[in-house]
């Protein structure tokens, strides 16, 4: 005996009917809107199915406009962005999209344009190291403060590593052509290699770069460079004692110069030149602000060109054997006069004539930080009195100034607000005279460690001093 549960004339009106239809309806919408996202492979049609389809990825649901802000929210760090495209696909091509900085280590992933599929909104590329050709296991690292690469046993014998052991020109061309094309938004690119065509290239599809390093650069590469108008930043370094050989004259200076008119920033490592090439500078970069000098080349007399550059406000010397061994005549020199910040790292300091005329062009600045240089002692560092604004005064690792080199010179700044003090082993605390003392009192600022025993008597501070006073523990 048998039953059949059937309504031969079902009532479309009636409201289990209307409830289906509605479902059916909601279900089919959703599946529509999945059907184009790149989790869906099922080629069935999902309307015709009563029941919904399972969804094992909530994500879905949720467009890439709306998952990308959320990954953007919850990538703090770059262990939870590496987490974040390991999920799937699709998270992995968002997390690309929220890459702006990259540094590429091999070439060929540049040629085969997945650089520009993987990452297409990058703003900043490093493209130092894979420009060098470095053996895959080696334990054999040349490094310099400007560049580092590994090096295989056999690279030894030889003294300019970087000359063999560097793609050519054409490939580092190449490469920049198809950056400028993927990443037309380009802000700021390091490079080393390049020629003028390929950083023409860069010039006319990245109109927005604002940042360049170049390495290994030349008179003829800076013709590329000057067709970048809207550059702000840059660093050319020309020479690296064995690494590679380059020579930046007055000539590339000029070309620079009336092309970049809006250079802020300036940093000039190996490079040669002179008083033309940096006055070319002066004239026609009125917005530069702070000019740098590496380890220079410069030739005798360049240092009275430093006043052409009316509104510069920090002059740096880093790794520099000499300043200008014939600066010429006092009255010649001229005066920086909108100038605030005078660095000096890692330099030797042993010429008089070139430390006096430095410190004459530099006279009115406000602050003076002397960092492990050669050669300063109080002969030699009393040339800095002529500067009577300088409200901050830094010395660190300087052995051959002593307490009465240093207390002869800031007794002459009536301004000074600011006094630091370390690793200077000939400044001793048991030489402090009560002049010195009483000058402790009236600074805003002290730090006094100029060896790890200092240990300077509290009675010789003042209540304003002494809120600011650092011992050395």
């Amino acid at each position: 005996m048998s039953f059949r549960w059937e309504n031969e004339n079902p009532n479309p009106n009636s409201p289990l009917k209307k409830r289906w239809s509605l479902n059916q309806m909601v279900m089919a919408m959703k599946l529509q809107s999945l059907s184009c996202s790149p989790g869906i492979t099922d080629k069935s049609n999902p309307i015709l199915s009563p029941f919904p389809l399972p969804i094992t990825d909530r994500t879905l649901l949720l467009s890439d406009e709306l998952l990308l802000k959320i990954i953007a929210l919850v990538s703090d760090s770059s262990t939870q962005r590496n987490s974040n495209s390991l999920v799937c696909k699709r998270w992995l091509n968002l997390q690309g999209r929220l890459v702006r900085s990259l540094r590429i280590s091999d070439w060929n992933f540049l040629l085969s344009g997945r650089l520009i599929h993987r990452f297409p909104n990058l703003n900043h590329v490093d493209l130092l190291s894979a420009a060098l050709i470095s053996p895959k296991y080696s334990d054999v690292l040349l490094t310099n403060r400007v560049i580092s690469m590994h090096l295989s046993s056999d690279s030894f014998p030889y003294w300019c590593f970087c000359e063999d052991n560097m793609l050519p020109f054409q490939v580092i061309d190449n490469g920049l052509t198809s950056l400028a094309a993927g990443c037309p938004n380009l802000r700021r690119l390091h490079v080393i290699g390049a020629t003028e065509i390929g950083l023409l290239t860069v010039a006319e599809e990245c109109s927005t770069l604002q940042v360049l390093e170049l390495q290994r650069c030349s008179d003829n590469i800076l013709r590329g460079i000057a067709a970048c108008g809207n550059l702000q930043i840059l660093k050319l370094v020309g020479h690296v004692d064995g690494f590679y050989n380059s020579v930046v004259s007055d000539i590339g200076l000029t070309i620079l110069a009336q092309g970049c008119k809006r250079l802020v920033k300036l940093e000039l490592s190996g490079c040669e030149g002179s008083f033309d090439g940096i006055k070319a500078i002066g004239k026609c970069c009125q917005m530069l602000e702070e000019l740098t000098f590496s380890d220079h080349r410069m030739g005798d007399g360049w240092l009275a060109a430093i006043s052409f550059c009316e509104n510069l406000k920090t002059l740096r010397f880093q790794s520099c054997k000499r300043i200008d061994p014939n600066p010429g005549m006092e009255e010649y020199l001229g005066c920086c006069p909108a100038l605030d910040r005078l660095h000096l790292q890692k330099c030797q300091l042993r010429d008089k004539k070139s430390v006096a005329a430095l410190f004459s062009v530099c006279r009115v600045v406000r602050e003076i930080v002397i960092q492990d240089c050669w050669g300063l002692d109080n002969s030699i560092f009393s040339f800095a009195m002529i500067c009577r604004r300088v409200k901050l005064l830094y010395v660190e690792g300087c052995s051959l100034l002593t307490t009465e080199g240093l207390e002869c010179v800031i007794h002459s700044w009536k301004e000074l607000q600011s006094l630091r003090v370390v690793t200077c082993k000939n400044i001793k605390d048991s030489e402090i005279s009560p002049a010195l003392a009483t000058l402790f009192t009236t600074l805003k600022e002290l730090r006094w460690s100029p060896d790890t025993k200092s240990l300077l008597p509290s009675g010789v501070m003042g209540k304003k001093g002494d809120k600011f006073f650092k011992r050395a523990r």
